[in-house]
């Protein structure tokens, strides 16, 4: 995170070795915090593919159902995202924060009670619905600390922890899985709900005390300090002059950047909950093995994330920075088909794709704040968010059907390499570098 502190906009009232010194400050008051949330929350979206190794047989569940659950969580999601960021804006974000992960963590344990699959489908939905507005309300909450120049690398660390939480989750899921069950009359995949969702529970009630909502707020800033970061954020450019909600809702530009980060979240969302599927049919079956193989493509896309959030700042260009690796993502899931029966050869190209569609992710996020007015950020990034989210119900609905259908992953994976290739196009089309340059540069 350290890096993110070196190209911290100039201010008329602060040397830059006490900038240093202050966004240091911020970064390691807040972001240690943000990171274990997502973390989090990460491992208690992807404990179900690792459950569902075990659970199928128990609740009779087939590949279709659990691509149902796996979808009509972002149904749930949808549904209150955009009221949930506007409401962040009313109370905060350290009251909206401690109800999210509060609630979300008591349907987790819940789910360790579900008998069928139509349960476990409920479950899925209000889990989404407990859960809707934490990623869209941490992106807004990060625009009000951090300026554009810093927001690549400090995005990228906080969906980093995401990626930890993937190297985690299998090694961790594998081994409750593997040794707990039976303990206190529970299956295994019930140990891991319970387990996975108590510490959501425990985190979202200290957030409460931890989190400040503003840098005016911040008892651990001194007058001067706070001065100096709102004064760094007042100076950035506004690119679009929108003074309320509805002239966010008629810029075109809204429903492009939406419809990319729907292809994006197509092939990340198919890679989380379908990766321990696929690598079970490269012919392991050791639910530690699988857990341990599972970490490689999240090790890379952790690798991939610091390198091209690094680039694109220092570049200050983000457009073919995401390109390129959405195009490269999709290659790789393409090539999956060409190789079956290699085990080698299909890890190593899933790890690649795989990595470069979860980096795909934090670089993408840099671009809406860049498009929307301080104003318009609230509702404009939840409306984003939640045309991605749509893209996890009908992809994974897709993805289940066609592995019910036709018994092959492999195809499904087709499917999503195309969608990433239409969202680089729309991307590099739709979006012209020139809305972009200027709000960065507004903020230099």
């Amino acid at each position: 995170m350290s890096d993110a502190i070196q190209s911290f906009p100039a201010s008329p009232t602060a040397s830059p070795l006490e900038l240093k010194g202050l966004y240091s400050k911020v970064i390691w008051r807040l972001m240690p915090f943000l990171m274990l949330a997502y973390m989090i929350n990460a491992i208690d979206r992807l404990n179900l593919s690792f459950a569902k190794l075990r659970m199928a047989d128990d609740i009779a569940l087939t590949d279709a159902a659990y691509g149902l659950g796996a979808g009509i969580f972002y149904l749930g999601y949808i549904l209150f995202e955009v009221p949930s960021n506007l409401y962040l804006q009313r109370i905060g974000a350290r009251a909206t924060l401690t109800r999210i992960m509060v609630l979300w963590g008591l349907v987790t344990i819940g789910t360790a009670f579900v008998t069928t699959a139509n349960q476990l489908i409920v479950a899925r939905f209000l889990l989404g619905v407990a859960e809707a507005g934490f990623f869209p309300g941490v992106i807004l909450y990060l625009t009000y600390w951090f300026p554009a120049a810093m927001r690549g690398r400090i995005t990228a660390a906080f969906i980093m922890a995401g990626m930890v939480a993937g190297i985690i989750c299998g090694p961790l899921s594998g081994t409750i899985m593997a040794h707990l069950h039976g303990w206190a009359g529970l299956h295994d995949w019930q140990m891991l709900f319970i387990l996975t969702g108590i510490p959501a529970v425990a985190l979202g009630l200290f957030g409460w005390f931890w989190l400040t909502d503003r840098p005016e707020q911040a008892r651990w800033l001194s007058d001067s300090q706070k001065r100096q970061i709102l004064a760094a954020l007042a100076s950035e450019k506004p690119s679009i002059a929108h003074s309320h909600f509805g002239g966010v809702l008629r810029d075109p530009r809204l429903y492009i950047a939406g419809l990319v980060f729907f292809c994006i979240y197509s092939g990340f969302n198919t890679v989380s909950y379908w990766m321990p599927t696929l690598i079970r049919s490269f012919g392991l079956e050791d639910l530690q093995v699988i857990g341990l193989v599972n970490s490689l493509p999240f090790i890379g896309g952790l690798c991939g994330m610091y390198l091209v959030g690094r680039s694109s700042d220092r570049h200050m260009e983000r457009r073919w920075h995401l390109g390129v690796t959405m195009l490269l993502a999709a290659t790789c899931f393409v090539m999956l088909g060409f190789v079956q029966g290699h085990a080698l050869l299909s890890l190593g190209l899933l790890t690649l794709g795989a990595a470069a569609a979860l980096s795909a992710v934090p670089l993408f996020w840099t671009i809406p704040p860049a498009l929307l007015s301080p104003a318009g950020a609230a509702g404009g990034i939840a409306i984003i968010s939640s045309i991605g989210g749509i893209a996890g119900i009908i992809s994974q609905a897709m993805v289940g059907a066609i592995k019910t259908a036709t018994g092959d992953l492999y195809l499904a994976f087709d499917l999503m390499a195309a969608m990433l290739v239409i969202g680089a196009l729309l991307l590099l089309i739709g979006i012209p570098a020139d809305r972009l340059r200027e709000r960065h540069h507004g903020s230099q």
